[in-house]
């Protein structure tokens, strides 16, 4: 069976390769199509190139910008409404764009609470996604928007409450809230070790969040042993598929056994 295509929809520069650059980069090995969908910073800011620079080193294709202002840092799209105050008619109508366009059997967002940090643009990224998904499907909704396309399912990129033993030891320290899930929630824990040496370039590419001490900051300043801890494991929740959805599977390991997903 050909590895499913995936399009992944985060919310920021360097989420995509946080939360999903392991699943991401897998596919990408197994021959699949992958992309990426980012909803805010332009194109033409430094943080985009830094993007497009963690795409290739996943394999995942040319930035796909939504270009609305980050909610906490109105120079990443001057001009631009911010992604959060933005109609949401119009986001879900930008996303079903790309979703008719690029075809996915599989979609990967943030979960409902927005990953570890429950930023505000994170959450939403997940509510627009959410209603995305079920309309790229219909044929009557966003007619002018393309030829209808429902993805197999979504998987929401999550981190269940036993993995903050590990996070928890970095981030607490830095006074970071964080926001988890019942471990009987994750229905994908997924090894991507194959692929962390990909995974941990892409995140070190968005070289901006480096060098304000962001996530990235704190990945960098890691040895080698505590990257792995962090990053070698990958934790989904999956969503769906609608009733109408097509054929369903995704190249990821369920619960540490090499096989498709149900």
């Amino acid at each position: 069976m050909a590895a499913p295509s995936l399009l992944a929809v985060f919310a920021h520069p360097d989420d995509e390769s946080l939360s999903a650059g392991g699943v991401l980069a897998r596919h990408a090995a197994a021959g699949a199509r992958t992309a990426v969908v980012t909803a805010t910073w332009a194109a033409d800011t430094p943080r985009a190139a830094e993007l497009a620079e963690a795409l290739r080193i996943l394999r995942a294709g040319e930035p796909r910008l939504l270009g609305y202002a980050d909610a906490r840092v109105p120079r990443s799209a001057p001009g631009r409404t911010r992604f959060c105050d933005a109609p949401l008619d119009e986001t879900v109508r930008e996303l079903v764009l790309h979703l008719r366009e690029f075809r996915p059997e599989i979609v990967v967002t943030h979960d409902a609470y927005g990953g570890l940090t429950g930023h505000s643009d994170h959450v939403h990224t997940h509510r627009v996604t959410m209603l995305a998904v079920q309309a790229a499907g219909l044929e009557r909704v966003y007619p002018d928007a393309g030829e209808p396309w429902q993805p197999s399912a979504l998987y929401l990129a999550t981190h269940p409450h036993s993995a903050l033993r590990v996070w928890g030891g970095h981030l607490a320290p830095a006074g970071k809230s964080m926001r988890s899930v019942p471990d009987e929630w994750v229905t994908a824990t997924v090894d991507v070790s194959p692929w962390l040496e990909q995974k941990v370039a892409a995140v070190l590419a968005h070289r901006t969040e480096v060098e304000r001490g962001a996530a990235p900051g704190l990945i960098a300043g890691l040895p080698a042993s505590d990257r792995a801890r962090l990053l070698s494991t990958e934790w989904y929740i999956r969503h769906g598929p609608t009733p109408w959805g097509r054929r369903e599977g995704v190249g990821v390991a369920v619960r540490g056994c090499s096989e498709l997903l149900p």
